[in-house]
C-alpha cells in the first residue's frame, strides 16, 4: 500500500501523516527529508543555491523512486503535486489526500514557521495571506485531482484511517 498527502504547505501532511503511519503501520516518508538527505543540503539550500526549477525535478525523481516502494505514507512538499504529471503518478500507484484546510488556518501556522520555507521567508503577515490566496487558487486544481480530499482541521488520523480502509 501507498498513501500520498498532498496540500498547501501548513495544512499538517506531515503532523497527520506521522500519526496516520503508525496507525496503518505504514513506513513514514517526508519528501522533502527524502530529499535533503540525497542531496545533502535543505531545501531551502537548493533553492537559493540551485533555484526551484533544479529542486522540482530533484522532487520528481525522488517521487519516482518513493512510488516504488511498498507500505508507505508519503508526505509530500506543497508544490509537489504542480509540476510534471506528478499527481497522475502518485493517482497512479497509491491513495492520494488532500489536506484543504482553510487560508486563515494556514496563514495562521505559516506565520510561526515562515524563515523555514524558501516561498515565504521575507513576507509580511499581510503578503502571505495574499500570497497564500493567490498561490493556492493556482495550486487547488492539481490538488483537487487527489481521490479523497479532507477539509476539516479537526479531523483525527484515527477517522482518515477508517475512511481509507473502506472500500
Amino acid at each position: 500500500m501507498r498513501i500520498y498527502l498532498v496540500g498547501y504547505m501548513g495544512s499538517g501532511k506531515t503532523t497527520l501523516g506521522r500519526r496516520l503511519a503508525r496507525i496503518t503501520g505504514l513506513d513514514f516518508i517526508d519528501l522533502d527529508k527524502y530529499i535533503e538527505e540525497r542531496h545533502c543540503r535543505t531545501v531551502r539550500q537548493l533553492f537559493s543555491e540551485e533555484g526551484e526549477e533544479v529542486f522540482r525535478r530533484y522532487e520528481r525523481k525522488a517521487l519516482e523512486e518513493v512510488s516504488e516502494f511498498d507500505n508507505v505514507l508519503v508526505s509530500t512538499g506543497g508544490g509537489a503535486p504542480c509540476f510534471f504529471d506528478n499527481m497522475d503518478l502518485m493517482n497512479r500507484t497509491g491513495i492520494t489526500l488532500f489536506l484543504d484546510m482553510p487560508q486563515e488556518v494556514l496563514a495562521a501556522r505559516l506565520i510561526q514557521s515562515r524563515n523555514e520555507r524558501p516561498l515565504i521567508k521575507d513576507k509580511s503577515p499581510e503578503e502571505l495571506r495574499k500570497f497564500i490566496s493567490e498561490s493556492l487558487a493556482a495550486r487547488r486544481p492539481f490538488y483537487e485531482m487527489a481521490r479523497h480530499t479532507f477539509t476539516r482541521p479537526e479531523t483525527t488520523a484515527e477517522q482518515i484511517a477508517k475512511l481509507i480502509a473502506t472500500p
